[in-house]
């Protein structure tokens, strides 16, 4: 064979040189996420989500509707027998884009925006053992949405967020005398539609927005100390190799924590995503894992027991979800043999 024949036989075998590689690399991944029972409810996006014990709850949002508007519905998600209930309706106004988070067995609830796009600052409790919901002391920053909530040693923080203007402040919630304290502000740039998680008592909130700006900073919040820390930033910023394949960025993503390891997954950044990191807190790195097997979608809910989690609902421009999908984090996806 001719030099140039050659050439021209390996510039024809490129492209599928190229995509075997592609898919060499998605099928080596580890992860295997498994659909599980559909929700009951309406199919849904930018619901809130609580996990208490083996149950998971996804309460609100918005189907896309104007005639149908904001929900107010809850429903309970049986981990162990892969079933859903329908529960007390959240008594507050019906909506979307609002902050959950779980603190000794109990579910809470806050801020968002109602069907006229009220931002709203008011905020309840809810009781499974009773399945009732209690007000409670409205929160005392400005009314917002798209913030970002955790419980963490036995109290609850929200912050960050959007009400006409991005935002960074932070507060926390004492359940046992019902009031609200305004702490340090989180480290970086204001930001809304951030993510957070929690691992061993120490609270972490990444991505989102702020003013067309997808944030890479990454932060870590101690409440025995009541400081916040810079962790590495979650883009390729640093002139050493570890962070050269990394694409965290988003916003509204959706993350929970198996093992003392936290997956993020699905939001958008232009697009919506449906890549999965996994977050070592020892080692303060990210390793992608396998692709979220259902629909790419953003403005999704996760939900914990610590050792399973879930992604539920979501959409994906005119489409609204309501599939839910477990990550079986040491399993290969028998589909990529």
């Amino acid at each position: 064979m001719t030099h140039k024949k050659l050439w021209m036989l390996l510039v024809a075998l490129l492209p599928v040189i190229i995509t075997s590689c592609s898919d060499d690399d998605d099928e080596d991944l580890i992860g295997n996420w498994v659909r599980v029972s559909d929700f009951d409810g309406l199919a849904r996006y930018d619901a809130a989500a609580f996990s208490i014990g083996n149950k998971g709850y996804i309460v609100g949002g918005y189907t896309g509707s104007p005639s149908i508007g904001r929900l107010s519905d809850l429903w309970e998600y049986d981990m162990d027998n892969d079933a859903w209930t329908q529960k007390a309706n959240f008594p507050g106004v019906p909506r979307n884009s609002a902050v959950a988070f779980t603190v000794d067995g109990k579910g809470y609830i806050g801020t968002g925006y109602d069907d006229n796009e009220n931002k709203l600052n008011d905020f309840y409790e809810y009781n499974p053992t009773t399945n009732t919901w209690t007000k409670k002391a409205d929160f005392p920053g400005s009314a917002r949405y798209a913030a970002v909530g955790f419980g963490v040693a036995g109290k609850g923080y929200i912050g960050a967020g959007y009400d006409g203007n991005y935002l960074k402040d932070f507060y926390s919630f004492d359940p046992s005398a019902n009031s609200w304290t305004q702490i340090v502000s989180i480290g970086g740039t204001k930001r809304m539609g951030a993510t957070s998680f929690v691992i061993d008592d120490i609270a972490y909130v990444c991505c989102g927005i702020n003013n067309g700006t997808y944030e890479d900073d990454f932060w870590k919040y101690n409440p025995s100390t009541g400081q916040w820390t810079q962790l590495r930033d979650i883009s390729d910023s640093s002139d050493e190799d570890y962070d050269d394949d990394y694409n965290i960025v988003r916003m509204y993503g959706s993350a929970f924590v198996i093992d003392g390891v936290a997956y993020l997954t699905c939001g958008e950044q232009g697009s919506v995503r449906g890549d999965t990191w996994k977050y070592y807190p020892s080692t303060d790195l990210w390793e992608q894992v396998h692709n979220f097997k259902g629909s790419t979608r953003t403005l999704s809910v996760a939900f914990s027991n610590g050792s399973r989690g879930f992604i539920a609902t979501g959409k994906s421009g005119t489409y609204r979800y309501d599939d839910i999908w477990e990550l079986h984090p040491y399993d290969y996806d028998p589909d990529d043999d």
